[in-house]
């Protein structure tokens, strides 16, 4: 289903590690807030290409052993089969958009901490499988998540 949001407001509002705003069949966006000191962690989408949005902080890219210095108004491509992790090393909130392709994550899924999403055995599942079986839909796993969102925002 088409979907419209203020991308700029809703990820400076989002205050959780992790928020899926929309899973398509395709691809997939989520917003997310990575405190002063923190990571998103390492990790490797294997069948899964991510372009993330740094909207506002500054901080460290890693792809693979190569380190880069990332900061408000960048865009990172990370290929399928690339380690990558995201260091916020300021003092603010690192505040990011990004679009998964396919979708990575179960749809619905917000984590509050990154500790929340580290517990979160379905939903990492779910990402390593992505690619391994092409009769799973990205939006089968809809009902493990009890959300009350619509799928189009209300100023649409």
């Amino acid at each position: 289903m088409s979907y419209k949001v203020n991308i700029i407001e809703e990820t400076l509002n989002n205050e959780n590690f992790r928020k899926v705003l929309n899973t398509g069949d395709k691809s997939q966006l989520v917003v997310m807030d990575i405190k002063a000191g923190e990571s998103i962690g390492r990790e490797i989408h294997e069948n899964v290409e991510q372009t993330l949005f740094i909207l506002s902080g500054e901080g460290t890219a890693i792809l693979d052993d190569a380190e880069i210095g990332i900061t408000a108004g960048d865009v990172i491509v990370v290929s399928p089969g690339t380690e990558h992790d995201f260091v916020n090393n300021g003092a603010e909130s690192m505040k990011i958009y990004t679009v998964y392709a396919p979708p990575n994550h179960i749809d619905g899924t917000v984590h509050e901490t990154k500790e929340d999403a580290e517990l979160d055995v379905k939903d990492e599942d779910f990402g390593h499988n992505i690619g391994k079986d092409e009769e799973c839909s990205p939006c089968d796993e809809k009902d493990l998540n009890d959300d009350d969102t619509d799928d189009v925002d209300d100023d649409y």
